[in-house]
């Protein structure tokens, strides 16, 4: 058997890996990944909204009370630990508790204005790792704070869907439900906890486990099994109040206004405890088990809960950047995202290596993104490595060609080339690239 320093002194020669259930974005991602943020930010800029960036780690009562201590996240999948002053502390699980910390810490409503934010960044969640889950994954959301009015619930509603279309995703299916007030709710769970009791022998043990504590989340297995034993069970929709009934007809007619349709869905609870009124999710049919693309609803009781005096009412949603871009490459969607380098610069011999080192500051202080090859290679290798970073033009030059205060400028897509006098070389650069723009050609 190893010992503990065996395994230790072993361990510190191994190669480090990622963590499982993270994952590397590199090269090549990235730059999808920003062109996705760019499209997110611009819509998010369309509707109204402005970015708010909350740490990555809170107080973990800000989860516990706000999400609900009986929760699959709080319960189970919290990456919690104490700090060095024996606070504990969580990585963020989600968007919507910090947002609304924030909103209250500082006094964003203080003038009774409506305010409309949006996030974009990762979350943290100890699950098991599989397809369209992952335990640091990234999201995107929205949230309105300041008013009840149905048309801010279906605004969130349209905001993502104006993002899927930007994006090409036009395969969607909308479930709506309402959850509504706390009373309504507080006396439904009372029926569904009656109801559960009475088929708890034919559902799993840790299924069993939720119904004193979090029976609403019974309904929202996705189980086979639990789905066809609680397929008798009350519909929440049967016990809404007026002012739930009346404000859910509003969001439905709303939404019929605008051409959207939905599926009604009694058993979309969500998994957190602030949810009230209207829940929505927006799932893809391309994507198996893990379908939601996004999930959202009202959640004007949170405020209280987090300490605030008063409640305030907000509405939002939260979408997986990770599972977006699945539902991408399953409907064979890509996302166009323009070279970097615009010019490679070649040098052959010392003093014009030197030079034209020179020449490539002055080339990104007109605007210019250009490569220089800082491994001494030959021409042909310098020249096949601007033809693998898609560069439009290279500028070749070697000691000779100096002398003469000439460089040779060359077209890599129609291998035309010409000399060009050095000091006329950055201006004649930039009138070829603005003249042979991809976008202005198309």
């Amino acid at each position: 058997m190893t010992s503990p320093e065996n395994r230790n002194e072993n361990d510190g020669n191994r190669l480090i890996q990622a963590i499982r259930g993270t994952r590397d974005l590199l090269p090549g991602e990235t730059e999808a990944w920003d062109v996705f943020e760019g499209l997110v930010r611009d819509t998010m800029a369309l509707y109204g909204y402005r970015e708010i960036r909350t740490p990555i780690f809170e107080e973990t009562q800000l989860f516990a009370r706000g999400i609900g201590e009986h929760t699959d996240i709080v319960g189970k999948e919290m990456y919690t630990f104490r700090d060095q002053g024996d606070r504990s502390i969580t990585l963020r699980p989600e968007g919507t508790a910090p947002v609304v910390r924030a909103w209250l810490e500082h006094k964003l409503g203080a003038q009774g204005v409506i305010d409309k934010l949006f996030y974009i960044g990762p979350m943290f969640r100890q699950e098991a790792p599989q397809k369209g889950r992952s335990r640091q994954f990234h999201q995107f959301g929205a949230e309105i704070i300041g008013t009840d009015a149905p048309e801010a619930d279906v605004e969130t509603i349209l905001l993502f869907l104006a993002i899927l279309e930007g994006l090409g995703l036009d395969s969607w299916t909308l479930h709506l439900n309402s959850l509504g007030s706390r009373e309504s709710r507080m006396a439904y769970r009372e029926e569904l906890t009656g109801y559960l009791e009475g088929v708890a022998n034919m559902l799993p043990e840790e299924v069993r486990g939720r119904i004193a504590s979090n029976p609403l989340r019974v309904l929202d297995s996705k189980e086979e099994q639990v789905q066809e034993v609680t397929a008798g069970a009350p519909s929440i929709l049967d016990f809404l109040d007026d002012a739930s009934r009346e404000d859910f007809e509003r969001v439905k007619t709303l939404l019929t206004d605008r051409g959207v349709p939905f599926v009604i869905n009694p058993r979309l609870v969500r998994g957190l405890d602030y949810y009230e009124r209207t829940t929505y999710e927006i799932l893809s049919p391309d994507l198996g088990s893990q379908d939601a693309l996004c999930g959202g609803g009202r959640y004007d009781g949170l405020g209280e809960m987090l300490g605030s005096p008063e409640r305030i009412p907000g509405v939002g949603f939260a979408a997986g950047i990770e599972r977006i871009l699945m539902a991408l490459e399953t409907a064979g969607e890509d996302l166009v995202f323009e070279a970097q380098t615009e010019v490679a610069v070649v040098s052959i011999g010392e003093a014009a290596r030197r030079r034209l080192f020179a020449l490539c500051d002055q080339l990104r202080g007109a605007g210019v993104a250009c490569h220089f090859d800082l491994t001494e290679r030959s021409v042909k290798a310098q020249m096949r490595e601007a033809n693998r970073l898609d560069a439009r033009l290279a500028i070749i030059a070697g000691d000779k060609d100096l002398e003469k205060d000439e460089v040779t400028l060359k077209d890599l897509a129609s291998g035309e080339e010409e000399a060009v006098p050095i000091e006329r070389i950055i201006p004649v650069v930039v009138e070829r690239l603005e003249h042979t723009d991809p976008e202005l050609e198309e």
